[in-house]
């Protein structure tokens, strides 16, 4: 199912393809059983989404993802995010209506940035703007966050149709990640329902599950990696060059590099998607997140130095993944984090001694 699904965005992401395709890449991972599998079984079994039977599987599908195509990754990394909230904190009907969709393919996402105009909650309506709303042409449902009466975040849940006319993913201009049209979406007036809420004020803040959950982009990253990695080897290799000392090491930085991050990414993966995990198990995904932002730098500025200018022919195999991975790796606030994971990891008498800080 992992293998066929991310197989099928592959074709579709070739070089040669200048604009790619999202609603046929969504269209491959539905109909390969990807989008599907995130849900919860009818018979109860977890989902891959929430507390999966084997993190190891999330974990590979997400690197297998990324390894096709970043904005399918990205894409995909969000339907994770969302089916997981839906499942851990939805209620009754609305719950069970949601999951069902989500078995049978329907694609969420999430939505948070903010833009000029924040999103907030006002005499039972919304009001203000969301940036950044990946998936805007092919999402079916949107968890959207929303600054409530009383201060907190109150996630809502929007289908598609509540939202005609106000997506506008032609806004979306940069230089990478174009195909996840992450463009504007306007909320302004929507009048919200008592099944639009999803969990409790504050709720969505919540560790492990807030920033704990940063490791799964940077697994998607790490698969990017990989293929990068790969047409890296394969480009020396048609050039006679895998005997050069010069270029065997830069290989093998590489390959360090990418073997880093996965180690990384799954001990995050193991650390916090499994029940009763304490809050300060998302320090793990952090820094399981930092380095990799670190080591897909070093990765870059090495595969640059091993292919030269050649690599940034627009049809080259390497040249539409690197400015995806480039934009991919820019998130907010990186420090900030660091800091953060180490406070709770030093405020933690028992997580500091795992970690031999004391």
């Amino acid at each position: 199912m992992i293998k066929e699904s991310c197989d099928a965005v592959a074709a579709l992401a070739g070089p040669e393809r200048a604009d790619l395709d999202m609603v046929a890449m969504v269209e491959a991972m539905r109909r390969g059983g990807l989008l599907g599998a995130c849900a919860p079984g009818a018979d109860g079994a977890s989902g891959l989404a929430h507390y999966p039977a084997d993190p190891a599987q999330l974990h590979e599908a997400l690197v297998c993802i990324g390894e096709a195509d970043l904005s399918a990754g990205r894409i995909f990394e969000g339907h994770v995010n969302a089916v997981k909230l839906v499942d851990m904190m939805g209620r009754g009907e609305t719950r069970a209506d949601l999951l069902e969709a989500a078995r049978h393919g329907a694609l969420f996402g999430v939505w948070g940035a903010e833009g000029p105009a924040p999103v907030r909650i006002k005499d039972g309506r919304l009001a203000g703007e969301k940036l950044f709303a990946s998936g805007a042409n092919v999402i079916d449902h949107a968890v959207i966050t929303a600054k409530g009466p009383d201060g907190q975040i109150q996630l809502v849940i929007l289908p598609k149709d509540r939202l005609e006319g106000r997506l506008f993913p032609e806004e979306w201009h940069m230089s990478g990640m174009q195909a996840t049209a992450s463009g504007r979406c306007d909320l302004n007036g929507i009048a919200l329902r008592g099944e639009d809420f999803l969990g409790a004020p504050g709720q969505y803040l919540c560790e492990p599950h807030f920033q704990g959950g940063v490791w799964r982009y940077a697994a998607v990253q790490a698969g990017a990696m990989r293929a990068m990695t790969r047409s890296c080897a394969a480009q020396l290799d048609a050039r006679g060059q895998l005997e050069d000392p010069v270029q065997i090491e830069r290989l093998r930085q590489m390959t360090v590099a990418c073997e880093t991050c996965l180690m990384w990414t799954l001990r995050a993966a193991r650390a916090v998607e499994a029940p009763d995990t304490a809050p300060v198990a998302a320090a793990t995904s952090i820094m399981a997140r930092l380095q990799t932002a670190r080591e897909a730098t070093g990765l870059i500025a090495m595969m640059d130095d091993a292919l030269g200018a050649a690599s940034f022919a627009i049809s080259h195999p390497v040249e539409r993944r690197r400015r995806d991975l480039q934009v991919y790796l820019r998130q907010a606030g990186p420090d900030a984090m660091g800091r953060r994971a180490m406070r709770m990891l030093l405020d933690d008498p028992q997580a500091a001694g795992d970690w031999a800080l004391a």
